[in-house]
């Protein structure tokens, strides 16, 4: 898929330093056209299905920001879903930037669709993402593609630059998994009380756009309160010579599919797994 600009040349020293970066016009229109049908067509797919695809959080933090009533449309893997994701995720821009920031070996661990409907998307607390699939190196990043308009009235990302340098949080999930203890629960608390949403930076970004950050950059999203569809799909990577901890805290399947270069960590038994 065509690039429509060229990137600068310090994207790895900006994200080393903020643990962001925003990449502008990585798809195209044309491609953006094909992207947004598959994903509508998976949308259409998973409706159609009977399953439960309302992935909003439960707990009492997302309650302080939507009311306790929104609603998010979700699904991992798109890449299972239609040959045209597959091919956007080794889109020459997009992997020249990741593998600034990854070097020169990329393995994918899952991607996300996400939908926000309008006026009723569901919001994020503020979390790092770490804690879901913790990598030995800590190398693991996002990025997501926009494939809407996105700012802090229709549900956009807001992060907290420089926040990766925190290193690991305790209790930073953003919201509880399971039976927590009084001290997680306090943990979390005092989390979200020093790093508010509103005191985040919203990311504001195009359809075509994209933006990376790393697994400890402390980052949510605010409700759509818009009146048009927020729709992104999230890509999580990791470097070749990293691997996934097996202590993280929920079931995100780990795809290992290089993306590019190679997985120096494969195995005989997890390539038939």
């Amino acid at each position: 898929m065509p690039a429509v600009n060229k990137k600068p040349q310090n994207i790895g020293e900006f994200f080393n330093e903020q643990g962001y970066y925003l990449a502008k016009g990585v798809f195209s229109p044309d491609s953006l056209r094909t992207l947004e049908s598959d994903f509508d067509r998976i949308v259409r797919q998973l409706e159609a299905s009977g399953e439960d695809i309302n992935a909003r959080w439960e707990g009492e933090f997302t309650d302080e920001l939507d009311g306790g009533a929104s609603s998010i449309i979700h699904t991992h893997n798109v890449q299972r879903y239609s040959a045209t994701w597959l091919a956007a995720l080794q889109d020459q821009q997009f992997l020249d930037i990741a593998e600034d920031l990854l070097g020169p070996d990329i393995i994918l661990h899952h991607t996300k669709l996400f939908q926000k409907p309008p006026r009723e998307g569901a919001p994020f607390p503020v979390h790092q993402d770490w804690s879901y699939f913790p990598t030995r190196h800590d190398s693991m990043i996002a990025a997501i593609i926009f494939l809407s308009d996105a700012n802090e009235e229709s549900g956009g990302l807001c992060v907290f630059p420089g926040s990766h340098k925190l290193g690991r949080l305790d209790n930073s999930a953003g919201r509880t998994i399971g039976d927590s203890d009084a001290s997680a629960l306090n943990s979390s608390a005092d989390l979200a009380a020093r790093y508010p949403l509103e005191d985040a930076l919203a990311i504001d970004a195009k359809p075509g756009d994209v933006v990376f950050f790393s697994y400890l950059t402390l980052h949510g999203s605010t409700p759509n309160r818009s009146d048009a569809n927020r729709k992104t799909v999230l890509v999580q990577m990791y470097g070749g010579h990293d691997y996934v901890l097996e202590e993280g805290g929920d079931n995100h399947v780990n795809e290992r599919l290089v993306l590019r270069g190679w997985n120096h960590q494969m195995q005989r038994i997890e390539a038939g797994s």
